[in-house]
């Protein structure tokens, strides 16, 4: 028998990517396609670089699509790091109309979120149980809960004030290389965060996500926390994977 697939694309402030998704074995199916973000990245033109990029591998059936947004039942309520204007849009409506597709074919979800899906469905075993946290550290800091595998959507963690200040000015990716902050600086600041964090929602387990998880060797052994801190195992290609699972879980918000 041949693979279950599905298809996933992942909205980011600077690339939007897309691709076929083994269901099966929790991977990409194929090689991605990534494409610049628009500039300004207002729905229109947004929609219409998915629809490249989904016309590119002759995909036919539902889709998932990630926003960096709050999303609930389909619409957009907040817009981190692309343009103001997605606020207050139906974006399931917009991508099922740009893509040919019903709107219960269309499922459009957190990117944090999506990503946080793809670890914990594909992730190591025991990262499943109590209370998870998913962090992804990059232009902002994600977030997304789990409580025993199930996702509690639309955690904001990232915008936690720490020390009077919005947690992802101070501890971000980002920050770490507009400051250009040694390793052990920035883990400081993490440490400070998730502590912070820590004393909320006293998480199991914190799976630290985003680009610098592939570095993680470099930071993760600095951090003084009580938690259990790992690194994410499917790095860059978890949002489109957990796109292409949220699909199959029927996760409309």
């Amino acid at each position: 028998m041949g693979a279950t697939l599905g298809f996933g694309i992942d909205i980011g402030g600077s690339g939007i990517k897309g691709c076929t998704v083994d269901l099966d074995a929790g991977q990409l199916h194929g090689e991605r396609i990534r494409i610049a973000t628009p500039d300004p990245s207002k729905p229109d033109a947004v929609a219409d670089v998915v629809k490249h990029i989904i016309d590119e591998f002759g995909w036919t059936g539902p889709v998932g699509v990630t926003l960096p947004a709050v999303i609930k039942r389909g619409v957009a309520h907040t817009a981190a790091n692309i343009d103001k204007s997605w606020l207050g849009t139906d974006a399931s409506a917009l991508f099922a109309e740009r893509l040919g597709l019903t709107p219960a074919e269309v499922v459009v979800l957190n990117d944090a979120d999506a990503a946080g899906l793809a670890e914990i469905r594909y992730g190591w075993p025991d990262d499943r149980d109590g209370v998870v946290v998913l962090l992804t550290f990059g232009t902002g800091i994600g977030s997304a809960l789990f409580l025993d595998g199930q996702l509690v959507p639309n955690t904001e963690f990232g915008h936690l004030e720490v020390d009077g200040h919005d947690a992802e000015t101070r501890a971000a990716a980002s920050v770490k290389e507009e400051q250009n902050l040694s390793w052990a600086d920035w883990a400081q600041r993490v440490t400070r965060y998730i502590r912070g964090l820590e004393d909320l929602i006293w998480p199991d387990l914190i799976i630290a996500g985003g680009g610098v998880s592939k570095k993680a060797d470099k930071w993760l052994p600095l951090l003084e926390v009580r938690t259990k801190v790992v690194a994410a195992e499917l790095r860059n290609d978890a949002g489109i994977v957990g796109a292409a699972v949220a699909v199959r879980e029927g996760l409309h918000r």
